[in-house]
C-alpha cells in the first residue's frame, strides 16, 4: 500500500498527473510528467521561495529549466504518446522512498521499442535530483538520442529567466540565469553517463547521439542534476557538486534516499487496520507533506499549492499554520520551528501592510512572498461573463490571518517549550498582532462592546460582513495570549520583558488589550443552539446547494464577491463556524457541536479543499464517525484523482493541496484517534470507523517519541528511543 499508479495513457489525465505523481523534496518540486513532455504539457521544476514579476503581471514562483528532458526518434518518428500511439503505459510513484517509474512501449515500424525510467528528488542531499533510463528494442535497430536540458519553461504569468549561459563539455551541461526582476542567480547543470562510451554531439543545452540497439538488451544511462539559487559562484559549485557526486553512482545515491525516506517514515507512518483504501490515501497526504519539509531554511515556507507549480503565485497562506503545522509537531519538529521562524522573519512586512491600511501593529499577508510582502491583488477573479476583472477582499478583509499565525505560535511553543521562540522574535509578533486588533476593531459606546466590522471570514462567499463569529474568535484568542506571554516574560524574563515594552512603547497598549479581552463581542448560540456566522447572516436567503447552481449562468462562474450567486444566501464556501468549534472545542458542548455541524454542512458548497477535514473533525467530536470518514477520504484523495476545482473564475488554480493532506492526517490522529494534547499529557478517546480494526502511530511529545496503538477498543502507549 505504497504505490500510485495508471495504466494506459490518457492525454486527458497528463495535468492531473503532473500533481498526482509529484516528487520533490521541499527545495525543488518535479511535477510527474514524462521525460519527452514540454511546457505545453505543464513541465515543471519548481523553486519554492524564488519569487519574479514579469511586466505588469502577477508576481509568482519561479520554475527552473528541466535537467531530465530525453527523447528518443526511430525512424524520423519521436516516442512520445501524444504523437505515437503507445501499445502499452504504466507509470508509478512509490511514496516510500519518493520515486517516479515510467514504463512505456511504442510499436514503430517493425520494431517494438520499450522506455523505461525512474527519477527521484533528493531527501539527503536537497540539490539533487538523479534518474535512470532504459530503451529496449525487440530487434536490431538504431536510434537517435537527444537528453540535456529543456530551457523552454511553462509560466504562468512569465517570462522569468533572463537569457541562459549555457556551457557544455564532456562532463556535464549547464544553464546559468538570473530572475528578471531581483537578478537572483539560479543555476541548473546535469552529467550524464551512458552504458556505452558513443560519440556525442552538443547542440547547446541538448546531447544528440546515435545508438545501435541489440535486441532485447538494452541501453541506458544515469543522469544526475544539481539545481541552486541565490548564491554566488553558482557555475562552479555546480560543476564540483557533480564531479563528486557522480562517481558514487546512482545505486548509492538511491539508497542514501531510501534510507533517509524510511528515517522520515519511521516517525510519519500512520498505520490503518481494517481499511486498506484509507491507508493508502492517508500515506499519500503524509507523502505530500514529507515533500515540503522546511528542515534546510527558515526563509522560506510552504505555499499552498506546494511545490507543485505557480498556482496561487507560489505565496503562503493561512493554510501552512492551522492544516499543515499539527503534522510537523506531531513529527518533525525542525520543519514546524522552521515554519514559525518565517512568519517571525517576516514580522516587518506584516507591519509594512499594517501601516499601508492605516493601521498599528502586524497585519500580514494574506498571500505571502518574499519578506512577508503581500501577492494578494484586490481584483483576484475575472468575471467569465464579461470578462472584467472582479474586486475582491482577500487581501484587505481576511485578517483573521494575523491571529492565525498568532494562534500557531503559541501552540509551537507549548508543544515544544522552546522558549527561544519566544524571546527570539515571537513574542513581539504576537503583541504586534494584538495591537493590530486594537488598531482595527473599536469599542461601542451604546453597549460596550470591541466589535470588528467589515470583515472576511474563512467563508470567502460572504466578504465584507461584521462580527464574523470565527474572526472574532480567534482575534479574543490573540489578546489572552498576548496576555499569557506578557505574563510569562514578567514572572521568568523580567529585562526582556521591561526592554520588550520599552521598544515597543507598548504599555498603554496592554492595559487596552486586558479590556479588549474582556470585552470583544462573541457570537452566542440562538434558540436552536446555532451560533450566526456574522451579524445578518440569518436573514439572508437560505436556499439549497443545487437550486444556486441552476442560477449559474457559466460552470466556472465565482459563486462569491459583490453579485455571486452565494453572496446573498446563507450557502458558504468552506467551513467557518464549525472551523471555530474544533479549535476552541472545549467551549463548546456536543448539543451546540451538533446543531452547527447540521445546520452548515448542508449549505457548504466545499468550494475550498480546506473545508472536509472541519467538518470530518468536528463530526468525530460529536461521536459520529462514520459521518465523518467521507470527508476524511475527501480530503486524503483530493490529489489522488484530480476532482478538485480547477478554475477560479478563468483563473487556473489547479495543483496539489498540501492543507488537505494536513487535513486528513489531523482527521486521522485528533478525530479517529482522538487524540488531544494538555501540556504534560496525552489523552486518547478513539472514534474510529466502523471498518477500521485499529491504529498504529508515533507522535513527539515532551522532547519524546510515543508509538500509540489503538486496537480492539484498547490504546496502548510506550515511549520510543529518540534515535
Amino acid at each position: 500500500m505504497w504505490i500510485i499508479d495508471e495504466t494506459d495513457f490518457n492525454k486527458d489525465n497528463i495535468i492531473n498527473n503532473g500533481n498526482k505523481f509529484l516528487i520533490g523534496n521541499g527545495f525543488i518540486g518535479y511535477r510527474g510528467t514524462l521525460e519527452e513532455f514540454g511546457k505545453k504539457e505543464l513541465v515543471a521544476v519548481n523553486l519554492p521561495g524564488v519569487y519574479d514579476k514579469y511586466q505588469d503581471k502577477w508576481k509568482e514562483s519561479v520554475n527552473a529549466p528541466n535537467p531530465f528532458f530525453t527523447q528518443v526518434i526511430y525512424n524520423d518518428k519521436i516516442l512520445n504518446p501524444l504523437i505515437n500511439k503507445p501499445v502499452n503505459h504504466y507509470q508509478s510513484l512509490d511514496i516510500s522512498c519518493g520515486v517516479f517509474s515510467r514504463i512505456t512501449a511504442f510499436k514503430i515500424d517493425d520494431a517494438t521499442i520499450t522506455l523505461k525510467s525512474e527519477r527521484f528528488v533528493s531527501l539527503k542531499n536537497i540539490h539533487l535530483l538523479s534518474m535512470k533510463y532504459e530503451v529496449i528494442s525487440d530487434m536490431d535497430i538504431t536510434i537517435t538520442l537527444e537528453t540535456g536540458i529543456d530551457l523552454n519553461i511553462w509560466d504562468i504569468n512569465g517570462p522569468h529567466l533572463k537569457e541562459f549561459q549555457i556551457i557544455n563539455n564532456k562532463d556535464c551541461i549547464t544553464a546559468y540565469t538570473s530572475t528578471l526582476e531581483k537578478q537572483i542567480p539560479i543555476v541548473v547543470s546535469e552529467a550524464t553517463v551512458f552504458s556505452e562510451d558513443l560519440p556525442e554531439n552538443f547542440i547547446g543545452n541538448i546531447r544528440k547521439i546515435n545508438v545501435r540497439l541489440k535486441k532485447d538488451q538494452s541501453f541506458y544511462f544515469y543522469k544526475y542534476a544539481y539545481i541552486n539559487h541565490h548564491e554566488e559562484d553558482l557555475i562552479n559549485k555546480a560543476e564540483k557538486f557533480l564531479s563528486e557526486i557522480v562517481p558514487l553512482g546512482y545505486d548509492h545515491l538511491f539508497n542514501e534516499n531510501k534510507n533517509e525516506w524510511q528515517k522520515r517514515w519511521d516517525i510519519s507512518d500512520v498505520i490503518i487496520k481494517g481499511d486498506d483504501y484509507a491507508q493508502l490515501a492517508l500515506r499519500y497526504s503524509i507523502y505530500h507533506l514529507l515533500i515540503l519539509s522546511q528542515r534546510h531554511t527558515d526563509k522560506v515556507s510552504i505555499p499552498a499549492r506546494g511545490i507543485s507549480g505557480q498556482t496561487y503565485k507560489g505565496a503562503v497562506f493561512w493554510d501552512t499554520e492551522m492544516f499543515m503545522l499539527p503534522f510537523y509537531l506531531n513529527t518533525d519538529l525542525i520543519t514546524a520551528k522552521n515554519l514559525i521562524k518565517y512568519r517571525i522573519n517576516t514580522l516587518e512586512g506584516a507591519r509594512i501592510k499594517a501601516k499601508e491600511y492605516g493601521y498599528r501593529g502586524a497585519f500580514y499577508a494574506w498571500e505571502s512572498q518574499e519578506n512577508g510582502m503581500d501577492a494578494c491583488t484586490h481584483f483576484n477573479v475575472t468575471d467569465v461573463l464579461t470578462h472584467r476583472p472582479m474586486r475582491t477582499y482577500f487581501r484587505d478583509k481576511q485578517i483573521h490571518i494575523s491571529a492565525d499565525i498568532t494562534y500557531a505560535i503559541y501552540q509551537t511553543y507549548l508543544r515544544t517549550k522552546d522558549i527561544s521562540l519566544i524571546i527570539n522574535g515571537g513574542a513581539e509578533v504576537i503583541l504586534e498582532c494584538a495591537r493590530f486588533y486594537l488598531s482595527y476593531g473599536y469599542l461601542k459606546l451604546d453597549n460596550n462592546r470591541f466589535v470588528l466590522p467589515d470583515v472576511t471570514g474563512p467563508d470567502e462567499y460572504h466578504e465584507r460582513v461584521n462580527n464574523n463569529a470565527f474572526t472574532n474568535r480567534m482575534v479574543k484568542e490573540t489578546f489572552k495570549i498576548a496576555l499569557l506571554i506578557l505574563s510569562l516574560l514578567k514572572d521568568k524574563y523580567p529585562d526582556y520583558y521591561e526592554n520588550l515594552l520599552k521598544s515597543l512603547n507598548y504599555a498603554e497598549d496592554y492595559e487596552k488589550i486586558k479590556y479588549a479581552y474582556e470585552h470583544i463581542y462573541l457570537q452566542e448560540p440562538n434558540e436552536d443552539k446555532v451560533i450566526e456566522q456574522f451579524d445578518g447572516y440569518f436573514r439572508l436567503e437560505d436556499v439549497s446547494i443545487d437550486i444556486l447552481k441552476k442560477r449559474l449562468l457559466h460552470p466556472n462562474e465565482y459563486w462569491g464577491g459583490e453579485n455571486g450567486v452565494a453572496s446573498h444566501t446563507q450557502v458558504i464556501k468552506q467551513a467557518d463556524v464549525v472551523t471555530m468549534l474544533y479549535l476552541f472545542k472545549d467551549d463548546y458542548n456536543e448539543e451546540i457541536r451538533k446543531a452547527n455541524w447540521h445546520y452548515y454542512e448542508q449549505r457548504t458548497e466545499h468550494g475550498s479543499s480546506l473545508s472536509a477535514c472541519m467538518y470530518a473533525l468536528v463530526a468525530c467530536l460529536n461521536n459520529n464517525p462514520d459521518w465523518a470518514y467521507p470527508f476524511f477520504m475527501k480530503s486524503a484523495t483530493i490529489d489522488m484523482h484530480g476532482g478538485s476545482k480547477q478554475y477560479a473564475g478563468d483563473i487556473y488554480i489547479g495543483g496539489t493541496h498540501p492543507a488537505s493532506s494536513g487535513g486528513a492526517y489531523m482527521t486521522a490522529i485528533y478525530g479517529f484517534a482522538g487524540i488531544s494534547i494538555y501540556e504534560d499529557k496525552i489523552i486518547v478517546k478513539p472514534n474510529l470507523p466502523k471498518n477500521w480494526q485499529g491504529m498504529t502511530f508515533k507522535i513527539i511529545h515532551d522532547d519524546h517519541i510515543m508509538q500509540i496503538e489503538i486496537n480492539d477498543g484498547n490504546v496502548y502507549m510506550r515511549r520510543c528511543n529518540n534515535d
